[in-house]
């Protein structure tokens, strides 16, 4: 019994072996083919070995992650890519927006900086105007002083401001009143100018006397001291401004106002025809014909000395005899200027008004003595008188 069961299992042994041998015959024959095929096919793989690599690298990092994960990283990574380009293509165009932007308001700044502001002369056209001296001074008149004949007219009715030759009535206003020319006067910050932000050379606290403000104002045109005359009038500022007004009207200057004693303002304005009339009454005042005629003068500001000189160069041609004298300059009233000079023998008074150019009304004055001493005219007239 125990034999026959040994005799079995050797048998069964015998034919699982004999199965395992004819199953890997197959294998091996099928190793052999996939070595000979490979070293059939070595040349061409190893011609294409780094592309067959760099997919065989690509496949792997494929393999390695789920293909649902790439996908969406690849389209974030899209998103941020398209997001900076857009980022940098706007920041850029707003960027070249911002300096043409800016670009074009500085042109524009530049352009309302340089723009000329117009004087009411300009704007009422009295420029227009012709006249056989060819005048730049949309305004004149010139006429003998002692014969009243006028020599020249143009626009003389016309009212228009007259900036600084306000300080021509300050003066007289002050010189009729003879107060005490050695008094002294302090600046204070109500002469300070808030209607032009022009600036001075006096400074707040500047002590000098009323006679030192009087030639300061007269030659050479010093807002604070012309200012500072009027505030310190017996009875103040707004007593002074009616003393200038009612003046005026005695001397028969019906068409001017005065609202304050520098000419800053352009709410003080006149005609050439009753500036005329103020410079002949100023004329007759010896101390009003000296300070404005003065080429120069010095005052002592503090612990140093301030020169100042005649803002009317004419002072100095020794052709010129000038007995006196005012110029003015505000943007709404142009180049101004009034004096009183002889001329072929001849006391005249010239007014020229809202002159075009910095030196333009002194020319214009240059323009009348030549044609005076040459021409002897008679009356001429420039147009027809014109009220604005």
């Amino acid at each position: 019994m125990t034999k026959h069961f040994f005799v079995l299992g050797i048998a069964a042994l015998l034919s699982l072996s004999a199965l395992s041998t004819a199953s890997a015959a197959p294998a091996k024959k099928s190793v052999k083919a996939a070595v000979a095929h490979k070293s059939a096919s070595a040349p061409a793989a190893r011609s294409g070995r780094p592309a067959l690599a760099r997919q065989g690298r690509e496949t792997r990092r494929t393999a390695a992650q789920p293909s649902g994960r790439t996908t969406a990283r690849d389209t974030r990574g899209a998103r941020l890519t398209l997001a900076r380009q857009e980022s940098r293509r706007t920041s850029g165009l707003s960027a070249r927006q911002t300096r043409l932007s800016l670009r074009g308001a500085s042109t524009s700044q530049v352009v309302q900086a340089r723009a000329p502001r117009l004087s009411f002369g300009q704007m009422a056209g009295l420029h227009a105007v012709d006249d056989p001296l060819d005048l730049k001074s949309s305004v004149a008149l010139v006429l003998d002083q002692d014969t009243q004949e006028v020599l020249l007219s143009k626009n003389d009715h016309a009212v228009l401001p007259i900036a600084s030759l306000t300080k021509l009535m300050t003066g007289l206003v002050v010189a009729d009143a003879r107060l005490p020319l050695d008094e002294l006067v302090t600046i204070t910050e109500e002469d300070i100018d808030t209607e032009k932000g022009s600036r001075s050379r006096l400074a707040v606290g500047t002590q000098l006397t009323r006679g030192e403000l009087m030639h300061l104002a007269l030659m050479s045109s010093e807002n604070r001291a012309a200012h500072a005359l009027g505030r310190t009038y017996p009875g103040g500022l707004q007593r002074f401004v009616g003393l200038m007004n009612a003046r005026a009207l005695m001397l028969g200057m019906k068409d001017t106002r005065y609202v304050e004693p520098t000419g800053l303002s352009s709410g003080n304005r006149s005609t050439a025809h009753d500036l005329a009339t103020l410079v002949a009454a100023a004329a007759r005042e010896p101390l009003l014909r000296q300070l404005s005629t003065s080429t120069g003068y010095e005052v002592a500001v503090g612990s140093r000395l301030v020169q100042y000189n005649n803002t009317n160069r004419l002072v100095h041609d020794p052709e010129w005899q000038i007995g006196l004298q005012k110029t003015g300059y505000i943007s709404e009233a142009g180049q101004c200027l009034v004096m009183q000079a002889r001329v072929a023998g001849r006391k005249l008074i010239m007014v020229f008004l809202d002159s075009s150019g910095k030196h333009s009304r002194l020319a214009d004055a240059e323009r009348v003595r030549r044609w005076v001493e040459v021409q002897r005219p008679a009356n001429t007239v420039a147009g027809s008188p014109n009220a604005v």
